[in-house]
């Protein structure tokens, strides 16, 4: 009953925000917009008609809190190994998280499997909500000497038409934009400068295993590049070893999910047609992006869903590009792309989806890909990994004593409702947004796809908006709900306008009712409590164990 009321309080909140917003679209409105004004206000009108189908397709389940562990355990008097956090994997987040901590004191003991420079299709555009992130911990000099590109916003290609927006920046510094690079460059400067600080110890290995004693994580047992097994042990082990991670079952609950798979290109000497921008075509079957990762270069990303791909090796690949891709690019871009596809370094990934779903174990705590994924369509997993490392800092930096593991533990609770503003805004517009991308068979969808290239098209707030929430500048959920339900709308005003008639009803009515089939599954997997009402959650003011507070304790 409670989610249930949750659910009704929401739907209120969009209702009321909806018709101030059609107040201020009439305000605002010219001889120019009154078709775009009249449209949303019959879109408003069919929504109070569909209330009742969206929230009868609903579930109506509660979601339990998971049971924190209470189990006491004796509090160590001295560090064990003379290190004071152990992190598994320096990408992004290990790396950015060993500089955090490390330049605050702390003894970082950092193991990462191949040290070499990573080469990877994905982790190559930092939104600019991530590059504020990047400032505040310190890092932003990471961007530097890598040849990285600025960007400043999105171009969206639909069927020969095209539409850009841009970053909401005018309240920022200058230098703060999106940034592009290869990323294997990005993740060796930051292990260059975690690794500056003289209270950082990295080092190459491959962790075997978390080190358990009477339920509590002391360590991890790990080989070295000579192949000797050895152990280290620290009170805090911070898993951040990515998207492949093996220790996170017995730190959170993984329901991994595969929607697709990026076919990966880079084309050399490619001029796109909307430079510093990202470039999103609206393809059937899915999604195609590119965006410039060096001065040049461009990185290409084919999104072919399901699990599996066409074979590479025998060819099916390069002849799908060639024939189902290509020619629904822009001819601009079209040369490049069938010159990469001949010389034929061709690559694919898995894109993950996994909600943070964490069992709290003491003395252990998940970060990164290793916790929580979402569609890369948005390219938001190091903004939420950075994010996620400030509000880790913020809640480790008044204690002096990490030792009591049952406190530490109940308190590092409060980082999974914390992070929630920022991580669960980008989780649910990435899987939000991908669904909607997507082609369908069903017209309802087709028209939802168009009603968000027609809305954001419009500009002004209408594209500020979900531009700012995607970015990672504004991380506001019910900002995000409430432009989401705002596109549809604007899709049932199109279907109805200029004359309304019982089968658009009908196709607007499944219109609302199959974005609500899209947006409220996310939500109910992030937690509505925590995404919607993170201060009514108990972790929400968890207090640092008061004998671990610097100048409280004897250490």
């Amino acid at each position: 009953m409670q989610a249930r009321a949750l659910i009704v309080a929401i739907a209120n909140a969009i209702a009321i925000r909806t018709a101030q917003a059609a107040h201020e679209l009439i305000m605002w409105s010219t001889m120019e917009h009154h078709s775009v004004v009249i449209a949303v206000a019959i879109g408003f009108v069919s929504v109070l008609l569909s209330y009742y189908i969206i929230f009868s397709r609903w579930k109506r389940r509660s979601d339990g809190l998971r049971g924190m562990q209470s189990k006491s355990f004796e509090k160590s008097t001295a560090a064990e190994g003379g290190t004071d956090v152990i992190i598994v994997g320096a990408g992004v987040a290990g790396s950015a998280l060993a500089y955090t901590l490390g330049k605050d004191g702390r003894r970082i003991h950092i193991i990462e499997r191949d040290l070499s420079e990573p080469d990877r299709i994905v982790g190559e555009l930092l939104q600019p909500g991530g590059y504020l992130k990047l400032i505040e911990l310190g890092l932003q000099d990471c961007v530097e000497g890598i040849d990285a590109q600025r960007i400043m916003g999105y171009a969206l290609f639909k069927e020969g038409k095209d539409t850009k927006v841009a970053y909401p920046l005018e309240d920022h510094h200058a230098d703060v934009s999106g940034r592009s690079f290869h990323n294997g460059r990005f993740i060796q400067r930051m292990r260059e400068k975690a690794a500056s600080l003289p209270t950082v110890h990295l080092e190459q290995g491959t962790v075997l295993s978390l080190i358990e004693k009477d339920g509590v994580v002391k360590g991890v047992k790990y080989k070295s590049t000579s192949g000797e097994e050895l152990e280290t042990f620290a009170p805090l082990t911070v898993v951040c070893d990515g998207c492949f991670s093996n220790l996170r079952r017995s730190l959170c609950n993984p329901k991994v999910d595969v929607p697709s798979c990026f076919v990966g290109l880079v084309l050399e000497d490619c001029k796109l047609p909307h430079p510093n921008h990202g470039h999103v075509i609206l393809a059937d079957t899915s999604p195609i992006l590119f965006y410039p990762i060096s001065s040049t270069e461009v990185r290409c990303l084919v999104d072919v869903p399901g699990k599996k791909v066409p074979s590479v090796a025998s060819g099916d690949m390069a002849k799908y590009l060639q024939t189902v891709v290509a020619p629904q690019l822009p001819r601009q871009i079209q040369g490049p792309f069938l010159v990469a596809v001949e010389k034929g370094n061709i690559r694919t990934m898995p894109n993950k989806i996994m909600p943070a779903s964490p069992l709290p174990r003491p003395g252990a705590l998940l970060l990164g890909d290793a916790f929580n994924m979402r569609h890369p369509l948005t390219g938001g997993g190091m903004t939420v990994a950075l994010a996620d490392i400030a509000v880790l800092e913020r809640l480790l930096k008044p204690l002096h004593n990490l030792h009591d593991a049952s406190s530490l533990c109940e308190y590092m609770e409060a980082f999974y409702t914390l992070r929630k503003p920022v991580a669960s805004t980008i989780n649910t517009l990435a899987g939000a947004l991908y669904k909607v991308f997507c082609a369908s068979p069903d017209q309802a969808m087709k028209e939802m796809r168009q009603a968000c290239f027609d809305y954001l098209s419009l500009g002004g707030v209408f594209s500020s908006g979900p531009v700012a929430l995607l970015s990672g500048l504004n991380p506001r959920p019910l900002s995000l709900v409430l432009h989401f339900f705002a596109v549809a709308v604007y899709g049932v005003g199109r279907l109805l306008y200029p004359f309304p008639s019982p089968k658009r009803f009908w196709l607007g009515a499944r219109l609302i009712s199959g974005a609500s089939n899209i947006i409220f599954p996310i939500i109910k997997a992030e937690g509505i409590r925590q995404m919607f009402f993170p201060n009514t959650v108990p972790a929400y003011y968890r207090a640092p164990p008061v004998h671990s507070i610097k100048g409280e304790s004897g250490s």
